[in-house]
């Protein structure tokens, strides 16, 4: 039987465990990349390895998510990353230089290569044939220094591309339409292949778009193959030299196969308050907006770029909406000023915003309240925007500039635009100067870490206890978000390096008693419903509650990277053997999970018994057998020191 792209990579890096779904694989790490959002964690977790240098090929820290500078701690942190990059042998991307998989796409992604990242958007580079993962900071800590990425080994999921994109209709609208098949529980378990004569017409920011958006599916990634159109983008960054062709193999086996002609595809819109809330702009009609947003990792490349500054010239934003465009990257920014499409853009009214994630993380440009909001991101969870009554809906660019002249929801394929002579370069404005690489290590050993008074310790853990006795603290439904559970935005990004004052925002969405309820109570189990955790990689989901006492969480289904994330930090993840038993819980019901250890420790089921009620739950540990010693050890920073000594 042949093997996959992904099954190849797989192959080529497997440093431990059988390549059969469901087998606990541990994979060697060539690359990993950072976001200042996560990476101060990361870092501090790397710091109390006692490792003296990175181990893989090669490491980036990006300044791209905590830009917006009102008070000290994002640039105290950004200092503290500067530094950590000195002294251990990493990259450092200065802020303003770009958001890190655009950036990492245009500069360091190599097809074949594996990559993971602190951010859940890491399969961004699947688009040029990596096989890229979103991960906690803690795994990315460990790949730096040199320890191989687990996970379960996935099935392989194709989706067959035929036909060719209508003018007007573009890669956001292939990837809302995969995400209204599939559901964002459809990709779980899976790595995505995209195949079929239709790639072929794809450029690589194209199919990076598709990727960037696999994470709203579940999806452990995506990927495309590496072929004559990934060889003319790296010829055009000056990296020819990295190419390398990939392509599964003839009678390669998939798991489940989906077909889109996309011949027969137009404009979609992802309403709110989620990404697989998809239905075509034809048939949502021309509501009244108040703002457009164009940029973030999915939708900020030149080419995206070049559309909307043809579908603004010589028009002007209507005067009831606001639009900002951001680029994804200095090199996207510059180059759009030297030929005239910027100008085009400024000229129409828009708002330029910094080379940045801003207001996809809700960082900066809020919406009104009740306000309807056009977003070329890839989230359009409840609340994200930072205005907590907004109306998020989730399109691609072409749709985002034809509404915010129209001032109502527009189909692009209305508007007299001919976009045919928008191509990419031959050749990118390439300018590294604003990439500070390593310093030697004679150099780098002499280095001081510079801390400033935000950056606090992060919570320890202690081994996994034989009983745990608790109250059921929260009971939440299914889908709840890493953005429910620790939120982003403006007033809390910047404390990410500061576990004790994040605390007071945990859960606050769904309780705004929780931090106080743990705080009295000391301890606690909470109870969730299908795919809890879905969404972000932001470790500080799992690391939070663990400060606030948080000694277990039992829910129907969990999402992938959450669920290490829990496991990392030592709170014991379980599963429902009966669903229909989460209906028999209420919150504050006291609960007791007995002979824990041992059950673990074979993989047992676990039985729970209600003190409240009498009635008993039959739970299942959502381990695999590497996270049942992580889990006995009380999370992986203690079981990484556990196996150095």
């Amino acid at each position: 039987m042949g093997l996959t792209i992904a099954q190849k990579i797989i192959k080529s890096h497997l440093v431990d465990g059988e390549m059969t779904p469901g087998n606990d694989i541990g994979i060697k790490i060539d690359q990993t990349l950072t976001q200042d959002a996560t990476g101060t964690m990361a870092y501090l977790e790397f710091e109390a390895m006692g490792i003296d240098r990175v181990k893989t090929e090669k490491s980036v820290a990006y300044i791209d998510h905590n830009t917006l500078q009102t008070g000290f701690e994002n640039a105290d942190d950004h200092r503290f990353i500067q530094s950590i990059c000195k002294k251990y042998g990493i990259y450092y991307s200065r802020p303003g230089n770009g958001i890190c998989h655009q950036v990492h796409l245009e500069r360091f992604g190599i097809p074949g290569k594996t990559l993971i990242g602190s951010d859940s958007h890491t399969p961004t580079a699947g688009g040029i044939g990596m096989l890229a993962m979103g991960a906690g900071g803690l795994d990315v800590a460990v790949a730096m220094g040199g320890g191989a990425y687990y996970i379960t080994m996935p099935k392989m999921l194709k989706v067959n591309l035929k036909g060719r994109l209508r003018p007007g209709v573009s890669a956001k609208d292939i990837i809302l339409e995969v995400l209204r098949i599939l559901s964002v529980k459809g990709g779980v378990g899976y790595i995505i292949e995209y195949g079929g004569e239709g790639v072929k017409s794809l450029s690589v920011p194209e199919r990076a778009t598709i990727t960037n958006m696999g994470a709203e599916l579940g999806a452990t990634t995506s990927i495309f193959p590496s072929d004559e159109v990934t060889f003319e983008f790296l010829k055009a960054q000056g990296r020819e030299q990295d190419y390398v062709p990939l392509s599964s193999d003839p009678d390669a086996e998939y798991d489940k196969v989906i077909e889109i002609d996309l011949s027969e595809l137009e404009p979609l819109a992802a309403m709110p308050h989620s990404p697989d809330n998809v239905k075509r702009v034809s048939e949502i009609g021309q509501i009244k907006i108040d703002q457009v947003l164009i940029g973030s990792c999915t939708n900020s490349s030149l080419f995206d770029m070049l559309k909307v500054a043809k579908i603004l010239k010589g028009k002007t934003v209507h005067p009831d909406v606001s639009l900002g465009i951001s680029p994804g990257s200095r090199q996207v920014l510059n180059m759009l000023a030297e030929c005239g499409a910027l100008s085009d853009i400024i000229s129409a009214g828009a708002r330029i915003l910094e080379c940045a994630c801003g207001p996809c993380i809700g960082m900066g440009q809020a919406p009104n309240s009740k306000g309807i909001s056009l977003r070329t991101f890839n989230r359009n969870f409840e609340g994200r925007s930072g205005t907590a009554d907004a109306q998020i809906y989730l399109v691609s660019p072409e749709t985002a500039a034809a509404s915010a002249i129209a001032g109502v929801l527009t189909d692009p394929r209305t508007l007299d635009v001919d976009f045919s002579d928008i191509k990419l370069p031959e050749k990118f404005f390439i300018n590294d100067n604003m990439i500070d690489p390593p310093l030697p290590p004679e150099e780098a050993k002499n280095v001081e870490i510079i801390r400033g008074p935000n950056i606090k310790p992060f919570p320890k853990s202690d081994e996994l206890a034989d009983t745990i006795e608790a109250p059921a603290i929260l009971k939440v439904g299914d889908n709840i978000t890493t953005d429910h559970i620790m939120p982003a935005g403006a007033k809390i990004l910047p404390y990410r390096s500061n576990i004790p004052y994040l605390a007071n925002f945990c859960f606050t969405r769904c309780d705004e008693n929780f931090p106080e309820n743990c705080r009295k109570a000391g301890k606690g189990i909470i109870i969730g419903g299908e795919n809890y955790g879905q969404g972000s990689s932001r470790e500080h989901a799992a690391l939070v509650p663990l400060y606030l006492g948080i000694k277990a969480v039992v829910a129907k289904s969990f999402a992938r990277i959450h669920a290490a994330n829990l496991i990392n930090a030592g709170i014991l993840p379980l599963t429902f053997v009966n669903p229909e038993d989460y209906d028999k819980i209420t919150q504050w019901d006291n609960l007791v999970l007995t002979n824990v250890r041992e059950s673990v420790s074979n993989l047992s089921n676990i039985t729970m018994k209600n003190l409240t009620t009498g009635d008993s739950y039959i739970l299942k540990p959502a381990l695999t057998r590497r996270a049942k010693d992580i889990m006995l050890a009380g999370g992986l920073l203690n079981y990484t020191k556990s196996k150095t000594k």
